[in-house]
């Protein structure tokens, strides 16, 4: 029973490690921008986004990824 234990709790914390040392998959390049008004009088608030590269798969929106700045899971299917 107590290698059953410890088997188990050597598990979790490899899996805990690794998933901390892979992230979330999302880009770690990002960007701020400042909040600002459209023309049409709504206020956008100031947020973090990845910057621009040649794939959508590793932005904060796509389903697999998380952002790190909210805790919000990403839902959008890559293109």
């Amino acid at each position: 029973m107590k290698r059953l234990t410890l088997a188990a709790t050597l598990i979790m914390v490899a899996t805990a490690a690794q998933a901390q040392y892979l992230g979330t998959g999302s880009n770690p390049n990002t960007h701020t921008s400042s909040g600002y008004t459209t023309s049409r009088g709504t206020y956008v608030a100031p947020y973090v986004a990845t910057n621009p590269n040649n794939t959508t798969r590793d932005n904060f929106s796509t389903s697999g990824n998380v952002n790190p700045y909210t805790g919000a899971v990403g839902t959008r299917n890559p293109r």
